[in-house]
């Protein structure tokens, strides 16, 4: 009994790891390079320190509700639209130039960034439809519902 209840939050704690606390603790911390960095993708400051804010809500928020079982389908589907986000924004790996001329060059690292952001998310799409056409199904009909990762069958 409880180690099954362990697995299921030992599963859910490495699939947001990276976010709580890592990456918002990160974004906390150095809160002036990560609007910096964000200015790379946005015009304003303003805007950049939104997207900022708006990610570290994000990241703790949803992170949490996925590692205490609360409308954890919509927390799934909130941070992995998130990853394909960011991928999106920051892990431009067509923009150098550089990806076949130079094999250490920056388009590489961001090519094998992005494809990590991508797969994160579709780790985070099968926790929010789960793995057969029953579950998504219920996915639709009820998404804000909780997936009760630590109900045993049996128990109330």
């Amino acid at each position: 009994m409880g180690l099954g209840i362990a697995v299921a939050f030992g599963v859910r704690l490495m699939l947001v790891l990276l976010f709580l606390p890592f990456s918002a603790l990160d974004k906390i911390l150095n809160f002036r390079g990560a609007v910096a960095q964000a200015r790379q993708a946005v015009p304003s400051n303003a805007v950049a320190t939104i997207l900022i804010v708006a990610g570290v809500f994000v990241e703790v928020v949803m992170s949490s509700a996925i590692l205490a079982g609360i409308s954890d389908r919509a927390a799934a589907f909130i941070l992995s639209s998130y990853c394909v986000a960011t991928a999106l924004l920051w892990k431009q790996f067509w923009r150098p130039g550089d990806f076949w001329s130079h094999p250490g060059g920056q388009a590489r690292g961001l090519f094998w960034d992005f494809w990590k952001n991508v797969a994160l998310a579709g780790g985070f799409l099968l926790m929010t439809f789960g793995v057969t056409a029953q579950s998504a199904r219920e996915a639709f009909t009820h998404p804000f519902a909780s997936t009760h990762p630590y109900r045993l069958e049996g128990s109330s």
